[in-house]
């Protein structure tokens, strides 16, 4: 018995035919221009000089320039909002962060989905922050801040790079966690973070160890905590938070996705790169001597793992009230 396949069911066979063709041509050219790798933060931030450090070498194991784009605004909604809407075709990544999983929490409506337009390729780094204080801060422990966070609601003040950045996520979680009551100041990007506690403008900030892991060694910022569950081989004085307040933990990352649709060929050739990349011992020192871990995941690793902090973050913005709109 012959079954008949109508013209519509031809047309759409025809059609995913068409696509598969088109993505095996993709592939099989790819990379054939230079690629842009967006970075939603200012120049001179911890997303950016990791960007910067892996963008050479792996330039060269593709054989085209890797271009890297500020676009830094609107708490890095500007920048994640290009790369969904960019064509899928492998020329354009995004740097995402934790605020890639956190603003959906923040903001009541984004102009993309942090699941349904991205792909990921790969969690390149997590990178611990540092609780840091201007000297003049009368306290030189964890537990001796939170003491006179309490005793003097709304005196002490914190810097962030912006609404679901790390540097404002990590304060907020320690204030619902301690019931303490601390002011956020934001800011246009993770060096201007950093130099408003050195300026004294704000009292403390949890920032990231490439942008001040220097200024610790000089005395400037004072380091009083880990904002993860592990101390810093860079840092191996300087306890945990989760020391003082148990259970805390609160760490930025850095990993790369593509728009939604890209072929899976082009991904698996930007993977396997990029992990090539972490490999390199120039690059591996430089990453690791900025206090970051490097990682490298495979694509469904790096899937889990936003999968996770969307949850998280979803819960804390919940039972603490934050909201960045």
């Amino acid at each position: 018995m012959l079954t008949r396949i109508s013209s519509g069911s031809c047309f759409g066979l025809l059609a995913g035919l068409l696509l598969i063709n088109a993505n095996v041509s993709i592939a099989a050219d790819y990379p054939n221009k230079p690629i842009r790798l967006i970075v939603p933060y200012a120049a001179g931030g911890a997303t950016d000089v990791t960007s910067r450090t892996i963008a050479p070498r792996l330039s060269e194991k593709l054989g085209q320039q890797i271009i890297v784009d500020n676009r830094p605004g609107g708490a890095a909604i500007l920048g994640m909002s290009m790369v969904a809407k960019a064509p899928a075709d492998g020329y354009t990544m995004l740097m995402a962060t934790i605020a890639f999983a956190a603003n959906p929490a923040l903001y009541s409506k984004l102009p993309f989905d942090s699941l349904k337009d991205f792909t990921p390729v790969s969690l390149v780094a997590i990178v611990p922050t540092v609780l840091a204080i201007h000297p003049s801060v009368p306290a030189r422990s964890a537990r001796e801040l939170i003491a006179l966070a309490k005793a003097k609601p709304g005196s002490l003040n914190f810097a962030s790079a912006g609404n679901g950045t790390i540097n404002h996520l990590a304060p907020e979680l320690l204030k619902y966690m301690t019931g303490t009551n601390m002011v956020h100041v934001p800011y246009k990007g993770g060096s201007f973070v950093v130099t408003a506690v050195l300026s004294g403008e704000v009292s403390m900030a949890f920032t990231t160890t490439p942008t001040s892991l220097e200024f610790f060694k000089q005395g400037k910022l004072i380091p009083l905590a880990v904002s993860g569950t592990n101390r810093l081989p860079v840092l191996p004085d300087v306890p945990t938070l989760g020391e003082t307040v148990k259970g805390f933990d609160a760490v930025e990352w850095q990993g790369i996705v593509v728009p939604a649709g890209t072929p899976k060929e082009v991904i698996g050739i930007l993977h396997k790169e990029i992990v090539s990349t972490l490999t390199d011992p120039a690059v591996r020192e430089r990453i690791l001597a900025q206090g970051s871990v490097i990682v490298g995941s495979t694509p469904r690793e790096f899937e889990a793992h936003i999968k996770a902090d969307l949850v998280k973050w979803a819960k804390v913005a919940k039972e603490t009230g934050i909201k960045a709109d």
